[in-house]
């Protein structure tokens, strides 16, 4: 799990820094960068700030001729969304980057009153910005972050210049994005967040909270620009283990059905995963008229319920769909991969509260490893279950 300490606030370069410094590769990252097809050049350096030393990261692009009417500082919505969909990356990289642009875009387009089509960036338009949030949805396929949790954001005050003229801190956008997201006064009259900061905020984190329980692995500092302060600006990010019991919150839809064709359900779970769903059980009931039926539950983020229930009213019978969210206790997972002598098989980590983890491997995985080798499938499992007790050893 990752947690930022937005202790000085968040943009795009302090975010990216903050990643370089947990342990991702800068070869690998500009090699992915690379599929964006968008001319530009990473610069990394160690700065200070204040007593801190932290990643500063820069986004260099070749200069052009300067036109008139030039708007090469800034694209519109639609032109980004081309942009990513049309890059080089991996499905999950796009679709969090695709996610985070638009969440941007829908509060731009609230504050000055337009359609998300009509929205044209300015500065967060730009290729650095581009870099810098396709940046952060590497970062997380690549360091495996599953989970993110924030501390309360530190705002500035003051006025920033802008495409629109001054405008008061923080900047309409950034406060837009910022709705529902705890705050507290950072006694600065800089900007703290940039709206690319705040928009990774509102799309990534999964629960605004202090540090929570977990065993520290790795920080990364990530560098703003130098600021005058009492604190220095800079991006604190933690990654660890959660320690012992977890917490979240989940929603829960249901609905009866009384005449779902029995051999559609497969189709209808399959649709209900592909969309975000963390659970789907189908228990018998006795319905009104003592007529035999369905109970239909869908365990999922709070955020995916309305696709969800989509996909209820359209895969199956429902006319009616009942959400609840619950607190939920869980304990610490983690799925890694494995080499064996069968080919690398998937496992399932589980800590209990007591630090003791049980191993389990990936059905699936194992059944195809015994198929293709012709061993026991109790073999393969014997074997990626020792292998996962074997990667927990060595860390």
């Amino acid at each position: 799990m990752l947690h930022l300490d937005v202790f000085s606030g968040i943009a795009g370069n302090m975010f990216l820094g903050a990643m370089i410094e947990l342990g991702l590769p800068r070869k690998q990252l500009e090699a992915d960068l690379a599929g964006l097809r968008l001319p530009h050049a990473l610069t990394l350096r160690k700065v200070a700030r204040g007593a801190l030393s932290a990643r500063y990261v820069e986004v260099k692009l070749p200069r052009k001729p300067r036109e008139k009417h030039s708007h090469a500082h800034g694209r519109h919505y639609h032109q980004i969304v081309d942009v990513i969909e049309k890059a080089r990356l991996e499905a999950d990289v796009r679709e969090r980057a695709l996610a985070i642009f638009e969440t941007l875009g829908r509060a731009e387009a609230r504050v000055h009153g337009t359609k998300l089509e009509q929205v044209h960036f300015h500065e967060v338009g730009a290729v650095d910005a581009i870099v810098d949030i396709t940046g952060a949805a590497i970062a997380l396929s690549r360091l495996e972050i599953r989970r993110i949790s924030c501390s309360p954001v530190a705002l500035g005050s003051g006025r920033v210049a802008t495409e629109h003229g001054l405008l008061p801190l923080p900047a309409p956008a950034t406060l837009e994005l910022l709705r529902g997201i705890p705050t507290v006064p950072a006694h600065v009259e800089w900007e703290t967040v940039t709206p690319t900061g705040a928009a990774i905020l509102a799309t990534l984190v999964d629960e605004f909270c202090e540090l929570p329980a977990m065993t520290i692995e790795r920080i990364g500092l990530g560098a703003g620009d130098d600021r005058p302060g009492p604190m220095p600006n800079v991006l604190r990010a933690v990654m660890g283990r959660a320690a012992g019991v977890g917490a979240d919150r989940v929603a829960l839809l249901e609905t009866h059905l009384d005449d779902l064709v029995p051999e559609h359900f497969d189709y209808l779970m399959e649709r209900l995963f592909d969309t975000g769903a963390l659970d789907v059980s189908l228990q018998h009931i006795q319905m009104k008229k003592n007529r035999p039926g369905f109970l239909l539950r869908v365990l999922a983020r709070p955020s995916d319920r309305i696709a969800l229930a989509g996909i209820l009213f359209a895969e199956s019978t429902a006319i009616g769909v009942r959400t609840s969210e619950h607190d939920r206790m869980l304990l610490e997972r983690e799925q890694r991969r494995v080499q064996t002598e069968y080919g690398r098989i998937g496992v399932k980590l589980v800590w209990d509260a007591d630090g003791r983890a049980t191993v389990t491997a990936e059905y699936d995985d194992c059944k195809r490893a015994a198929r293709k080798s012709g061993a026991k499938l109790a073999d393969v499992v014997r074997a990626a279950e020792a292998a996962g007790r074997e990667s927990i050893e060595a860390g």
